[in-house]
């Protein structure tokens, strides 16, 4: 039997709630601050008959930025619907998947029906392409992906059959073609025949 004194009294005591950090990248849906950082690139582009500005930006998130949001503007209004599909559905990606760079791949993965051209060297198959170029560029800026490593070119020397043959210009009309390489540089020369190309002579046989 339990004894309670008068000068005690019993309450219940509730538990605190477990508020759990969410770890880096796992975040539903990012807020977005009041002000944030944010670069601006110019595409021109033979896809789109004006430029095109994209405005891609940035916060910081346990240290690490990530970005958040992107806008896709230009005075071509015939495209400006489109731009508006890309730019809400490019940030709303950034603010809830937790690794958005696959959206680079997506973007590169769509081809222009009438064909694309050729950029520093590099094909650019759609105007997304370009998009996703300059996501990927923005990436690398900020440091939020690291830059990938191109291998090292090694330059080696390759001996040719024409850096090891003499010049021919100034040569007389008198040397005959060589039974052993097929050239015209054999001569008579101190009394026997000498290729001055591949170095054959009859006086070794």
């Amino acid at each position: 039997m339990l004894k309670i004194n008068k000068n005690h009294s019993i309450r219940e005591v509730k538990k605190k709630p477990i508020v759990k950090t969410p770890a880096p990248g796992n975040s539903l849906k990012l807020k977005r601050p009041e002000v944030v950082d944010a670069k601006v690139y110019k595409i021109k582009s033979p896809f789109v008959k004006f430029n095109v500005y994209v405005t891609l930006s940035y916060i910081l998130e346990y240290g690490k930025k990530r970005p958040i949001e992107i806008f896709i503007n230009s005075k071509d209004l015939t495209h400006a619907a489109e731009y508006a599909v890309l730019t809400r559905l490019i940030s709303a990606i950034f603010r809830r998947a937790d690794d958005p760079h696959f959206i680079l791949e997506e973007l590169r993965s769509i081809y222009d029906p009438n064909g694309g051209y050729f950029k520093s060297g590099k094909y650019i198959q759609s105007f997304y392409s370009e998009v996703a170029d300059v996501i990927e560029r923005f990436f690398i800026e900020e440091k939020i992906i690291a830059k990938k490593k191109q291998p090292k070119q090694m330059d080696l020397p390759i001996a040719t059959e024409l850096d090891e043959q003499p010049e021919l210009s100034n040569m007389n009309e008198d040397y005959k073609i060589c039974p052993d390489c097929n050239g015209r540089g054999l001569k008579f020369e101190n009394g026997c025949e000498f290729c001055v190309l591949c170095g054959f002579t009859k006086c070794d046989k």
